[in-house]
């Protein structure tokens, strides 16, 4: 099974196919808008301005299975980031990231990176799933690691050519 073969609904409704960002280092977040760690939005749309045209993609996939911290629906999601943190990397509708309703994408990246002691569930929001261009999980990130400290791993897998 590879990541390619997974698709997801952007956030105005529009089936994707993952197999669009094959080739391109991909930086996978669970995100609320609600939550402590959402001044993140701002330091991820600032690694994808300053990587996208070398071929990097951040996919943000808002999530509320965490203390209630994305209540709204896909509209009021989309423009509470634009609004506020200036996002212009794909938004997704929102999804379950743990449990029988989890996307198959965050089953997927889970078990290919899991967390502390193995673990396989996401703890909390802002989980980052580091991509390379093969579509081969590299690393997962806490919730707490800023996406400034990922730089370093972005420009090493960036680097790499396919």
């Amino acid at each position: 099974m590879s990541l390619y073969q997974f698709s997801a609904r952007t956030i105005s409704g529009e089936p994707k196919s993952l197999a669009d960002y094959k080739g391109k280092v991909l930086l996978i977040v669970n995100t609320a808008s609600k939550c402590g760690f959402a001044p993140q939005f701002k330091e991820l749309q600032g690694l994808y301005e300053k990587y996208r045209d070398e071929g990097f993609e951040v996919l943000g996939f808002p999530c509320n299975q965490f203390a209630n911290q994305e209540p709204g629906d896909s509209g009021e999601i989309q423009q509470f980031c634009q609004l506020n943190y200036g996002v212009t990397f794909p938004l997704f509708e929102k999804i379950h990231v743990n449990g029988p309703d989890a996307h198959p994408l965050f089953v997927y990246l889970s078990e290919h990176a899991p967390g502390i002691l193995n673990t396989k569930a996401i703890k909390w929001n802002f989980t980052k799933f580091l991509v390379d261009r093969k579509g081969q999980v590299v690393k997962r990130y806490a919730p707490s690691v800023s996406p400034d400290k990922l730089e370093p791993d972005v420009r090493r897998l960036l680097a790499q050519k396919e």
